[in-house]
């Protein structure tokens, strides 16, 4: 077991590569765009466009697919990136086992509880997955602004202070479609 980096900017380098070996085989849904590409944009939206600093926060940006879409789990997280780190990327985790109606009930759930730091990093990844989608054919581009709608609907009422600058930023982006 090797115990997270006590350095965090070390902590978040580590996570560039461990995503990036995690989703190595992926591809973005224009079949061309490595996957990995999409957490990378997700901490840099967080960073960039919402003033986010905290390394934990970013790390967990980078990592907030690796649980859901590869073969880490949570303990994986948790030896290498901290309890909080993996605490935030489990919120961000849909549970594939659910049926899809349920699933994004209890998805919703956990991110209006998860806590600034998951809402954040929920709405840097809305951001980047409406900016994503604008070469998608229209049918699947109305499917990602319909999910994004219903995760902010979701998140409003229960925005913690410290998301409502992103929050306002994702909702003039989307209310631009």
């Amino acid at each position: 077991m090797t115990a997270p980096s006590a350095d965090p900017v070390q902590l978040l380098l580590d996570a560039v590569a461990f995503a990036a070996r995690a989703h190595r085989h992926q591809l973005r849904k224009d079949g061309q765009t490595p996957y990995v590409s999409h957490p990378f944009r997700v901490c840099l939206v967080l960073r960039l466009v919402f003033g986010i600093d905290d390394p934990q926060v970013l790390t967990a940006a980078v990592l907030h697919d690796t649980v859901e879409d590869t073969t880490t789990d949570c303990d994986d997280l948790i030896e290498r990136f901290g309890a909080d780190v993996a605490c935030w990327v489990a919120a961000l985790t849909k549970d594939k086992r659910l049926p899809d109606e349920e699933r994004e009930r209890a998805y919703a759930a956990a991110l209006t509880a998860g806590g600034w730091q998951v809402q954040v990093c929920k709405l840097a990844d809305v951001y980047d997955n409406l900016l994503d989608s604008a070469h998608l054919p229209a049918e699947k581009r109305r499917k990602t602004v319909g999910r994004s709608r219903f995760y902010l609907d979701a998140l409003e009422p229960h925005l913690a202070p410290e998301a409502r600058p992103a929050f306002t930023i994702v909702r003039k982006l989307l209310d631009s479609e």
